[in-house]
């Protein structure tokens, strides 16, 4: 818990004027090397060769690649060496965590990583994110994006205001929770999480205008809350755990609280890495009305000036489902558009067939239809498909279409952890049918089915940006 209490104070340095920074971080005595004459002529002699050897830090801050920085942030904090902010700044903090780790490895402490040390700390992140099963999950209840330790909370249920994870024997447990009533307050919800259950003994709390940090002890356990607020809605998570999980789940929850994203699109910490979004991009559709509604994943049209279907020209935008990831584009005037239907239940086992439009980059300029396989883990869809299968079709091994894939763009978090790899996940067919019967799309009686049919209605959707 001192290493989760470290990186509140670190939020707290953050926001403080650079001298102020200077000053907190300050000793409160000179060492004893210098306080005498030839211990501070070394003393200085050593940090004049120091100042020579090394790079100015803004200098070398800036020769590399933000999400690159951030990137060595996390894995530093995978690795138990770093707990403050996850910024991508490479201040004395972050230094002193790379000397702790080539330290630790008896290598020279130069506070920087070359080539060898760096891709040694990505492979002993990766190997800690993959030993707890690390996955970054849409909660379809609060709409936040939450990093997990899935190998330990393996059970899943639906809490009164959001989701819960845990252990079979409740050794850690987490959940989200939302509240959205009249007059909701960040401070009300502070306080009140402060006192429930009275149990909780605070060691560290700090509030913000619009986030919030508590943690400490409940009963026998550590606990560690998060939350922050937006147009009146407070969003937010909950970690619970025994004792004896500290050595794993205290880098856990440095993870999970610099990735936790409440309000999915907004600018947060978990995305100032994120890899930048393509000026042209392009996604799958799937036609779901002969009048011209097309069902996407609404990643693909995020930030778009215009919207493309492939041979039928411009698209509306109609409607979207944030939390669900849903899309609903319309064309006009093109009368041989052929709607496809979904099964009202949910697949029969994990295997399942992607039917979708590849990137024209991966298939030679072509727009081809494909298909791969998949299997279901959860919501999971493994492995993830290739780009351009955003929006693409899901079947099952009857041929039925069970439901829409949506490919997530990697958040910095997995970045070296876990291999900067997009996450597929599957809507349900259920949510989609939900979806869509809420705008007045009435889907078909008995669902067209088969690979055929589904290739008949799949058409290529084109983000243009700016």
């Amino acid at each position: 818990m001192r290493r989760i209490a470290g990186a509140v104070v670190a939020l707290l340095l953050a926001a403080l004027p650079a001298t102020a920074r200077f000053d907190a971080a300050a000793p409160l005595s000179e060492p004893t090397s210098a306080k005498k004459g030839e211990g501070a002529v070394r003393v200085a002699a050593a940090a004049a060769r120091k100042r020579a050897t090394t790079p100015d830090a803004p200098a070398r801050d800036a020769a590399i690649p933000l999400a690159e920085r951030i990137a060595i942030q996390f894995d530093l904090a995978w690795t138990g060496d770093y707990n403050g902010l996850v910024n991508g700044e490479f201040n004395d903090k972050t230094t002193a965590a790379i000397k702790t780790f080539q330290r630790d490895r008896r290598f020279t402490e130069t506070g920087v990583l070359n080539p060898q040390e760096r891709a040694l700390l990505a492979a002993a992140a990766k190997a800690k994110a993959a030993q707890v099963g690390w996955r970054m999950v849409d909660d379809p209840v609060t709409g936040a994006l939450i990093g997990l330790p899935t190998r330990q909370v393996p059970n899943k249920s639906q809490s009164r205001g959001g989701t819960r994870w845990g252990s079979a024997q409740g050794q850690v447990q987490i959940e989200t929770f939302k509240i959205r009533e009249p007059g909701t307050t960040l401070a009300a919800v502070y306080e009140q999480q402060k006192k429930v259950p009275p149990t909780r003994r605070l060691e560290v709390n700090l509030l913000r205008p619009d986030f919030f940090i508590l943690s400490g002890m409940q009963n026998l356990k550590r606990f560690y809350v998060r939350a922050e607020i937006k147009d009146g809605e407070v969003r937010g998570m909950t970690v619970l755990y025994d004792q004896a999980m500290e050595p794993i789940m205290d880098p856990v929850v440095v993870v999970m609280s610099s990735t936790f994203m409440p309000f999915p699109g907004v600018a947060g910490i978990a995305q100032i890495g994120a890899a930048p979004r393509r000026k042209v991009e392009y996604g799958t559709g799937i036609v779901v009305s002969a009048a011209g509604h097309i069902l996407t994943d609404r990643q693909v049209t995020e930030g778009c000036n215009v919207i493309v279907v492939g041979g039928y020209g411009d698209a509306d935008r109609q409607a979207e489902d944030t939390n669900a990831g849903l899309a609903l584009l319309r064309v006009h005037g093109a009368p041989d558009l052929v709607p496809l239907s979904f099964v009202a239940d949910a697949p029969k086992g994990p295997d399942l067939t992607l039917v979708g439009i590849a990137d024209p980059q991966t298939q030679g300029g072509g727009s081809a239809i494909s298909t791969v396989p998949a299997k279901l883990k959860g919501e999971t869809l493994e492995p993830a498909p290739q780009p351009g299968f955003s929006g693409a079709a899901a079947l099952d091994p009857q041929g039925r279409v069970v439901g829409m894939v949506g490919l997530k763009t990697a958040v910095t978090a997995n970045i070296g952890a876990a291999g900067a790899q997009p996450q597929a996940t599957l809507v349900s067919a259920a949510i989609v049918r939900s979806f869509l019967e809420g705008h007045k799309l009435v889907l078909a009686a008995v669902p067209r089915g088969g690979l055929d049919a589904v290739k008949a209605s799949l058409v290529r959707v084109i983000c243009v940006r700016k």
